[in-house]
This record gives C-alpha cells, structure tokens and sequence, in this order.
C-alpha cells in the first residue's frame, strides 16, 4: 500500500490544485534522478512522489481517493471483492489478476462497473477479456526561457526509470501540459499502454520577459543617446538586430521590433520584440557635466511633472 499521497507532498487535504501542484515541482526538482545520480534513496522518494501526484494531481482521481473508491496506489478498494469471489462462483463466469482473465460471458458489463468508465471488455456474450488502459503517469520538466520560443528535443527520465526525447514546440507557455500518448504504465488484460503527461515549467530570463505572443525588453541608453538619437544594437531571441532610438527619446517610451516575439498558435506569424527605454546618466556627474546642465538649465529649464499638478 503506497503512503497517502497527501502527506507524501506536504500539503493537506483541501488543499488546491495549484498548491499540490506547486508542492510537487518542488519535490520534483529536489529529488529528480538525474539531479542525484547514484542517489537510490532520491530515486525511491522520486518515484513516490510522482506516484502521489498522479493520484491527487489529477481532479478526477483525486475525488476517487477522497471518496474512498481506490487506494493511494490507484487501486480499486478492497470492498469490490465481494463482488468478485461472487462472480468466481458463478458459472462459467471466472475473475482472475491483471496476469490474465478467462472468459467473463455476459458479466462483461458488471465487470466494466466495477472498474470504471475506462474498463472495457472485448467480444459478446460467453467470451471476451476485460481490457483496462494502464495507468496515467506525470512528470515535471523545467526549461529554459528561449528553448520555449524556439523549440527544443528534451531527454527526460521517467518516475519509472525510462528515458524519452520529448519535442518541445516553439512558442510553449508557462505551465502548459505535453501529451505523450502510450508512454505511460502498461495495460491490463490486454489494455493500451497509458499515457505521460509532461508539464513544463519555464525558467525565468534575465533580459527578456514574455506578455502573450509579445517579448518585452528593457534596453539602456545613455544620456546623449536620449537627447540626440542614436542607432543601437539590441539582443533579440535569435540575434542581435540595429534599431534607431529617435532623438528626445524619454524613459520608458517603447519601441517595437516587428515578427521579434514569438510564434502565434493561431493565425501565423509571430509576435513583436517591445523595446522599453531606460535613460541612464553617467556613474560619475563631473564637473563639467553639472555646469552645462546648470547653463541649460537657466535658459531652458522644464517641469515634466505639469501634468499630475492639474488637478491639485
């Protein structure tokens, strides 16, 4: 009997979805096998918490649990086996393990009740096999910031211990869930394989940040290059481009860069690169600085914050 899946996650038992799954990135990444090569312990509490998520990280197999109806290893409760040493006793009706069932007749339909909606059973009355899809599994991949907008081929290993090359399309967003079908636990009596879940985490960057199919970037220019214009280079996600920042350009005007931000899931084409300017004045005000700006000052001089005085 596998340990209660709350409580091998840390969390309670109303807690959210979003906290168990935010409880279980978090074991995830501190006891993945490959963070902790060698590590069996690691392995073992991997491999249990990724079982417990696949329990309660599911909405569906969690109100099974809460209800009582399977165990924390997924299984039906034990309270079903009164049913089924009845149907041993029927005749010709015989209920064997997941190793093999025998002809189940016109119990085929009882059978799939016991077992739930994804239980099936194979040909007519006085034959057949229950066939059930094995179990789901799920799996937590952290990547980086622009292996999301460009794609990437990513080799993950499995709770189980099976290493996968997951493709990672261009343009995927924070938390988004990878289908891969039949990669998951094995089927029973015959049942298909069941399916792995991928969700994907993306880390942070330290330039670029993303606002829906836009990439933001906050670009520093000098003092003289605000006044006076200038053509600067700028980073991109696939390069370094030359744009022009017009001349009396102000702190935190945006400029765009147009098909520089990611590719749009509908529709074609992608997003634009928003070039945010930020106005940085020397580390140093010398001398010669500060007198030009006191000349400038007194004939020019200027208040930007006219506006927010209006309604005083």
């Amino acid at each position: 009997m596998a340990d209660n899946p709350y409580e091998v996650l840390g969390v309670a038992p109303d807690a959210s979805q979003d906290e168990i799954r935010k409880a279980y990135r978090k074991l995830a990444k501190q006891f993945h096998p490959d963070l902790n090569p060698g590590n069996a312990a690691a392995a073992d509490r991997f491999k249990a918490v990724a079982s417990a998520y696949d329990i309660v990280g599911d909405p569906d197999k969690r109100g099974r649990f809460d209800r009582g109806e399977i165990d924390a290893s997924g299984d039906e409760r034990p309270q079903h086996q009164y049913y089924r040493d009845f149907a041993d006793q029927g005749a010709g009706h015989h209920y064997a393990s997941s190793a093999g069932y025998d002809d189940l007749g016109d119990m085929s339909d009882f059978f799939s009740d016991i077992f739930g909606r994804r239980a099936q059973a194979g040909g007519g009355a006085g034959g057949g096999r229950v066939r059930m899809p094995g179990p789901d599994v799920r799996y937590h991949l952290e990547i980086d910031f622009l292996e999301a907008v460009s794609g990437a081929t990513k080799r993950v290993t499995m709770p189980d211990g099976k290493t996968l090359d997951i493709a990672v399309p261009e343009g995927l967003r924070d938390g988004q869930t990878i289908r891969l079908k039949g990669q998951g636990g094995p089927g029973f009596g015959g049942g298909p394989a069941g399916d792995a879940y991928v969700e994907i985490s993306v880390r942070p960057h330290p330039q670029f940040e993303r606002q829906g199919d836009d990439i933001v970037l906050t670009l520093p220019i000098s003092l003289d290059e605000a006044v006076l214009g200038a053509r600067v280079e700028v980073p991109t996600t696939t390069g370094r481009v030359t744009m022009t920042v017009p001349k009396g350009a102000s702190g935190g005007q945006t400029l765009r860069l147009r098909g520089k931000g990611i590719k749009r899931r509908q529709g074609g084409g992608h997003g634009d690169q928003l070039v945010r300017l930020q106005v940085r004045l020397p580390e140093t005000i010398d001398d010669e600085l500060a007198a030009f700006m006191e000349r400038w000052r007194e004939g020019h001089g200027y208040n930007p914050r006219k506006s927010m005085e209006a309604g005083r």
